[in-house]
């Protein structure tokens, strides 16, 4: 069932979404809370379509959601690396699940999505490693393959592009295509748009990020690349689908991605919802349909062209 679109600001502030992101003492808490309970990370009982589910370990859980074989040879139909958000703390969700089906699907690939450790557990150099290596694994193993993730999990993906543009094991790699869901972009918070955007966002909010990302960043600097991407070089990236949302505090940094991708000479296709909020392709509502419909081609055309 989809939700109307005049009701999703309402009900995020009846729901207290932000109260990970408004305060510093939130975002503690939240990782207090997820290093003493760590919640369910797997699939759902059922998933839409009719799909094959695996699991292996190396050493994350890795979960492959790929259509049942007979339709297409497992090795033929490319792969997308799906790394869920959630602030770096919060653990694979539902409409992550739902996406990736509907990705599985309708865009006939196998989907790959690793249950990367969390703060306050994990760090931003040993999971963009990971999922740099899990990349090039299913390479190997189904061809061509794109990189895709929402939030904290957009971050990940884009640091682990550019790492692995940069690559010498065993030779550099740009993707065919990188799918941005409204990314963290640069984790000092320090675009000056920020406070203008922050009175719409019913999500996301500064002071719980800063904690955040002092955890995320481990021993690296907030300015590494490997933490907030748009500190790096985008010259020599595959093509880019960005999703934000203007009612998200992570819209302005999105626009100084694109900005500084035309300058790089690096194709970025841009879809901005006006009015609408962070990982809105991922709610329940008309805009979110259409836009997963939009990731849908994106991918589809990116894997059939490779």
């Amino acid at each position: 069932m989809e939700i109307p679109e005049w009701a999703v600001v309402p009900l995020l502030r009846a729901l207290r979404a932000n109260r990970v992101f408004v305060t510093e003492e939130g975002a503690r808490r939240r990782v207090r809370e997820r290093e003493l309970r760590p919640v369910s990370y797997g699939p759902p009982t059922r998933l839409a379509g009719d799909l094959e589910v695996s699991v292996s370990h190396r050493p994350w859980p890795v979960y492959t959601i790929a259509p049942r074989a007979g339709e297409a040879a497992p090795d033929a139909w490319g792969a997308v690396v799906y790394v869920h958000g959630g602030g770096w703390v919060g653990e694979v969700a539902r409409q992550h699940w739902r996406l990736v089906a509907q990705l599985a699907v309708e865009a006939r690939t196998a989907v790959v999505l690793p249950i990367y450790p969390l703060v306050p557990f994990g760090t931003a150099a040993e999971v963009v490693a990971g999922v740099v290596q899990l990349v090039r694994e299913c390479g190997e193993r189904f061809g061509p393959t794109v990189l895709a993730g929402d939030s904290a999990g957009g971050q990940i993906a884009l640091s682990a592009a550019m790492a692995l543009r940069d690559g010498t094991k065993p030779e550099p790699l740009v993707l065919p295509r990188t799918v941005l869901i409204s990314p963290a972009l640069d984790l000092t918070w320090s675009n000056p748009r920020i406070p203008l955007v922050q009175p719409s966002d019913p999500w996301l909010a500064t002071p719980g990020g800063r904690v955040l990302a002092e955890h995320w960043r481990g021993d690296l600097d907030l300015r590494d690349p490997v933490v907030s991407p748009l500190a790096g070089r985008l010259e020599g990236l595959g093509p880019l689908t960005l999703f934000t949302g203007t009612r998200d505090v992570l819209n302005p940094d999105a626009h100084l991605l694109a900005r500084r991708a035309a300058e790089a000479g690096v194709p970025l296709e841009l879809h901005e919802g006006v009015g609408k909020v962070h990982v809105y392709p991922l709610l329940p509502t008309a805009s979110g349909r259409a836009a997963r419909a939009e990731i849908v081609r994106s991918i589809a055309g990116a894997l059939s062209s490779a």
